[in-house]
């Protein structure tokens, strides 16, 4: 058969135009994510990265990074296209960083974030947009060495005692930061305090500050008698507390800490033979209503492959690669076919933080959450060292904090 020259000419060019589309679609060699990733946590996902790159044939880089800093660094990475593509932040920073235009929205199905804890999705939502995918929950919750205590207390009065005990022996019984906001928000709101009070539409009312009402006043004085007693040291209050807390308990001089699940790997390295268990009850017989913290997945609003992005976070967040994150780091998923898990069931580090989660209050994800650290920790500092009556320094707090709140608004 002949084949005019037009016809021969026609042939050649759908077979070249053929051979770049296939060479197109085969070549994905050209996508490439970048990925910031919490500090020492890299490996717990590693074997997931590996999986998305052959599958996908994409090159992802990893690269690790203190997750509470990643924002701050975006703002500056990311108009300059050298940020990553998908990050890890806390719940309580997205508030800011949608307003600041950072973050990209995630347009997940409700079948899909329904496999997660209600809790840890909410804390990742913004104004009913969601912009995370759970990585991990966090709860402060009970250690305590079990050469020194078989049990785990049940009770604060239980531990008070117990640190009076200690100490004629120059060891203490409990230690925590109580200095902190953070560490003491447990005994706050368990005895009526809160950080923001609610409008009739279930947003919060910044104008409703419940540091200083009188569950907060009666919480700070029950920690206050820890400090003016005796049963701490005073070289746990500051900036190096958290650091000389864990070397007293790593060196078995303390019995209890109240501490994250960050410090079992800690633990676990230095040959302490610790228990876990959730945080011990008030005496007004309430739980401590902790902090519940949520790492998130998120994918920055300046990345070029959103789309890969949003695969890449679900793809990791199987739940055969999420129970090898918690085997390899320890964190606590919110994956609810994991929390079944037999494996997980049976950890007593896993369970206990699951357990305190329970009565856990989600950190505020509002910008105006970030106004309350400082004032609050000066608060709490100026109380434990003796400086100020506990009501003036709240008082004083609660105040700052306003003014602060009132400038952040001003400047959305």
């Amino acid at each position: 058969m002949k084949i005019s020259k037009i016809s021969a000419a026609l042939m050649l060019s759908l077979a070249f135009t053929g051979a770049i589309s296939k060479a197109a679609l085969a070549d994905t060699s050209t996508h490439k994510l970048l990925v910031w990733e919490d500090i020492k946590k890299s490996d717990g996902i590693a074997d997931a990265v590996k999986a998305f790159e052959a599958k996908y044939n994409v090159d992802v880089k990893v690269l690790e990074m203190p997750f509470a800093q990643q924002i701050e660094k975006l703002r500056l990475d990311g108009p300059a296209g050298i940020g990553p593509d998908v990050m890890v932040i806390p719940n309580d920073q997205i508030g800011g960083a949608v307003i600041q235009g950072l973050l990209a929205k995630l347009n997940l199905p409700t079948s899909y974030l329904n496999e997660y804890t209600q809790s840890a999705v909410d804390a990742l939502n913004y104004k009913n947009t969601q912009y995370g995918i759970p990585k991990a929950v966090e709860s402060l919750v009970m250690i305590y060495n079990k050469k020194m205590v078989k049990q785990a207390p049940q009770t604060m009065d239980e531990l008070y005692q117990l640190s009076l005990k200690e100490r004629k022996v120059d060891k203490f019984g409990l230690l925590a930061k109580f200095d902190q906001i953070y560490y003491s928000y447990g005994v706050i709101s368990g005895m009526g305090g809160y950080i923001f009070g609610k409008n009739s539409n279930g947003s919060f009312n910044f104008n409703d500050i419940g540091l200083n009402n009188a569950g907060s006043v009666e919480a700070v004085k029950y920690i206050e008698k820890f400090f003016t007693s005796g049963a701490f040291p005073k070289g746990i209050i500051g900036s190096s507390g958290l650091n000389a807390i864990d070397t007293m308990f790593t060196e078995q001089r303390a019995a209890v800490v109240f501490n994250g699940p960050w410090a079992f790997e800690p633990y676990r390295k230095a040959g302490v033979d610790y228990g876990v268990a959730p945080l011990p009850m008030l005496p007004n017989g309430k739980h401590m209503r902790s902090f519940l913290g949520v790492k998130g997945y998120v994918v920055s609003s300046y990345s070029k492959n959103k789309e890969l992005a949003v695969k890449f976070i679900k793809f990791i967040n199987q739940e055969k690669y999420e129970k090898i994150r918690f085997d390899k780091t320890s964190e606590i998923p919110a994956l609810k076919a994991l929390l079944k898990d037999p494996d997980f069931t049976k950890n007593q580090e896993a369970t206990a933080v699951a357990q305190q989660a329970k009565y856990a209050t989600a950190m505020p994800n509002v910008p105006e959450m970030q106004t309350i650290w400082t004032p609050t920790n000066n608060a709490l500092q100026l109380v434990a060292t003796g400086k100020s009556k506990v009501a003036p320094a709240l008082n004083t707090a609660v105040d700052n904090i306003k003014m602060q709140i009132q400038m952040t608004q001003s400047e959305q």
